[in-house]
């Protein structure tokens, strides 16, 4: 075969046909669209899965997952990325415990959305917060990701007991207000969240770029999620979730992210520089 010397331009666009060809072959044989994901974060992920696999071309990445539905899985691991610790930016959750959960309190039932979820830190962090406040009982969250392999270590709520340094830190400066340690038991190495905190979730799939409205929430929560979308599938998802909030409800997004290229963005108020927003309640027609 004859070796012909391509430039880096030449070989950067090659690579931008493969992805879009891997794109649309994921699409059509399982049914996960990442087309509309940022360009630069796919091709990062997907350049480092070419390292990690000892594959020559992302050509080939695209055989082995059309024909191997493990390799897939483990692919959609590598796509997805899944960075998230309990009270993550303790900020935050001080902004949410001062600013939100007042607003919370004058429902008689909580219904909140954690969407893209991960592997679930953050949502059993705000069921503390809740609980912490009184307000868990009456509180229901709907915690999803479009990754079923994460949404099934969410629900199982077992953490490396190496992480709980970090985690109790995160939970002091959150303002916590009892020991970290009453939210968990060590077993076998690991920590396992209590029980009582689980009862108050429902872990479920939900894919933001093809599925549809989510009931009729409070509180809608999707942190560091939105930054990897390109600007069209932001608006489609911030649409979804102005959809999914009752008037009056209140929006999180993560720190990086903002509604201002939003074209509704009128209907929100900030509430919190955290980037926590209300949705306005609609003028009645005259």
């Amino acid at each position: 075969m004859m070796n012909i010397e391509l430039s880096e331009e030449e070989k950067s666009r090659i690579q931008d046909i493969e992805i879009n060809l891997f794109l649309e072959a994921v699409n059509e044989r399982y049914g996960y669209d990442f087309r509309k994901y940022s360009m630069a974060y796919i091709k990062r992920r997907l350049l480092a899965s070419l390292r990690k696999n000892n594959a020559r071309s992302i050509s080939e990445l695209q055989y082995k997952i059309l024909y191997d539905i493990d390799f897939f899985r483990s692919m959609l691991i590598d796509i997805s990325l899944n960075v998230t610790e309990m009270f993550r930016d303790p900020k935050f959750f001080v902004a949410v415990r001062e600013t939100v959960l007042p607003i919370l309190r004058t429902y008689p039932f909580i219904k909140i959305w954690h969407a893209g979820c991960s592997t679930g830190e953050e949502v059993y962090s705000m069921a503390i917060l809740l609980s912490e406040e009184g307000l868990l009982e009456r509180t229901i969250i709907y915690a999803t990701d479009f990754n079923t392999q994460v949404v099934k270590k969410a629900s199982e709520a077992i953490y490396p007991v190496e992480n709980i340094k970090q985690y109790s830190a995160n939970y002091y400066k959150a303002k916590g207000k009892g020991e970290f340690s009453d939210y968990f038991t060590v077993k076998y190495g690991s920590a396992i969240i209590d029980q009582k905190l689980k009862k108050s979730i429902v872990f479920s799939d939900h894919n933001l770029v093809s599925d549809g409205v989510f009931g009729e929430m409070n509180l809608i929560v999707c942190r560091n999620v939105l930054i990897y979308f390109n600007r069209e599938l932001q608006n489609r998802v911030l649409t979804l979730f102005t959809d999914s909030l009752i008037p009056g409800g209140v929006l999180c997004l993560g720190t990086k992210e903002t509604l201002l290229f939003y074209p509704d963005k009128l209907k929100y108020n900030q509430l919190s520089k955290m980037n926590i927003f209300r949705k306005a309640y609609e003028t009645a027609v005259r």
